[in-house]
């Protein structure tokens, strides 16, 4: 009897990938919405937010019913909190079964059995093996236009706020040929547009026999895959942004014109502190150059506010290098201290200041995304749609430039349509079909 896989995903779009192969990796499962009557439930979890560990041992605490109802329920924990916590989950919380990091999810299948059998099943090794040599070829169920491929994974950075160097390891890269395989197959099955993930996807290094081909060259040859329509990456360093993929920005057409770029600060102190390995003039320097390549393209960043000793001259650096760049969209967090990193021995900023300060970075960077947005009402675009939407006979997809565009019209599921934008919501594009 096929048993049901309830998993819920934490974090960046990395983990939902995982996640898929996850369930992929485990025999005899499918996958349901709810942890409702499930045989196993795995809480695949990121350690960048604020509490994130807590807020897992609190997800935790919810299914305590669910296992004295039924003592044959398997409950796992994997990603980024489970290989920072390793054997400190199933000390707080003895309900769970399984506790797995992201460079073992292949060995999935050791870990239920040894469960099944009662035992307490732990996996945070850094494994020899490549894990995605060792994961079963994916099942050929048609996709949605859509999908996350991971080809890096780790960094070698160790900025002074980030845990990924700790969780992740070490910067790999997928070789050449694996990720050709696995892209030219999701695209047998209806996918129409990739994004291509890593912790520092343009650090890319694939070996290919002798040579090692870098993210742009990668890019070059899956725009080769006729039905393959779009293709984007994220995230990147500033630092890893070479001649040839600026370039490409440029010259290759299925790359869309939109790019992922954190810089965190605009201050140089603070910068420095963070360890970052550029100045505020260089990455306004770079994304420059990558307009000059790409003059449509839409930026977007992210931003920590109130990192220890930041003051409010630092802050001010921000703001200025986001009128000075304009972001079409962002992502900003107040700075929460983590575990092992060296900023977390750092004296903090007073919370109120850093929050206020949070909410006028909040509110520059919102008038900047309404206004990108609103731009866009009058032009014409091609936008790949995905679903329906939630009005009658509306259709929803996604523009070059990652907007949400929604139509009323007969288009089908993973369709590129012309469209005319007509009107900009808070969050998402209207438009006519042309």
């Amino acid at each position: 009897m096929t048993k049901k896989l309830y998993i819920k995903t934490y974090g960046c779009q990395m983990n939902v990938y995982d996640s898929e192969r996850m369930a992929e990796a485990l025999d005899g499962y499918e996958q349901v919405n709810s942890p409702d009557g499930a045989d196993m439930i795995l809480l695949n979890t990121c350690h960048i937010r604020e509490k994130a560990a807590e807020k897992i041992y609190s997800e935790l605490g919810r299914y305590r019913g669910l296992k004295e109802a039924n003592p044959d329920l398997k409950i796992g924990v994997a990603g980024c909190v489970a290989q920072a916590e390793g054997e400190e989950v199933m000390r707080r919380q003895p309900l769970v079964d399984i506790v797995v990091g992201p460079q073992s999810y292949h060995r999935l299948p050791e870990l239920e059995a040894k469960a099944a059998r009662g035992e307490k099943a732990l996996d945070t090794d850094f494994p020899e093996e490549d894990k995605f040599e060792k994961l079963k070829t994916r099942p050929k169920a048609q996709r949605g236009p859509t999908a996350f491929l991971t080809v890096q994974e780790g960094c070698d950075k160790f900025c002074a706020f980030c845990v990924v160097p700790y969780t992740r390891g070490a910067e790999v890269s997928r070789p050449v040929a694996r990720v050709l395989a696995e892209a030219e197959d999701l695209v047998s099955r209806g996918v129409r547009e990739i994004t291509l993930l890593g912790q520092n996807v343009n650090a890319y290094h694939g070996a290919d026999g002798g040579e090692t081909w870098g993210l742009a060259r990668l890019i070059r040859r899956l725009a080769e895959i006729d039905e393959l329509k779009r293709i984007r990456f994220t995230t990147s360093h500033p630092n890893d942004m070479e001649d040839d993929l600026i370039t490409a920005h440029g010259d290759c057409e299925k790359l869309m014109p939109y790019l992922h770029l954190p810089v965190q600060s605009g201050s140089d102190r603070i910068l420095k502190r963070m360890a970052r390995k550029h100045t505020a003039a260089e990455y306004i320097r770079l994304i420059e150059r990558i307009r000059e390549a790409r003059p449509d393209l839409l930026l977007s960043g992210d931003f920590i506010v109130g990192f220890p000793e930041e003051t409010e001259e630092d802050f001010q650096a921000t703001m200025a290098l986001i009128e000075a760049v304009n972001y079409g969209q962002a992502y900003s967090f107040k700075y929460s201290s983590r575990p092992g990193t060296p900023a977390a021995e750092r004296a903090e900023v007073d919370p109120e200041v850093a929050a206020d300060r949070l909410q006028r970075l909040q509110a520059l960077l919102t008038r900047q995304q309404k206004a990108a947005q609103d731009a866009m009402v009058g032009r014409e675009i091609d936008v790949l749609f995905e679903k329906p939407g939630r009005l009658p006979g509306q259709m929803v997809g996604k523009s070059g430039y990652l907007h949400a565009v929604h139509v009323t019209g007969e288009v089908a599921v993973g369709q590129i349509s012309r469209v005319r934008i007509t009107e900009s919501g808070p969050n998402s594009l209207g438009g006519t079909l042309l």
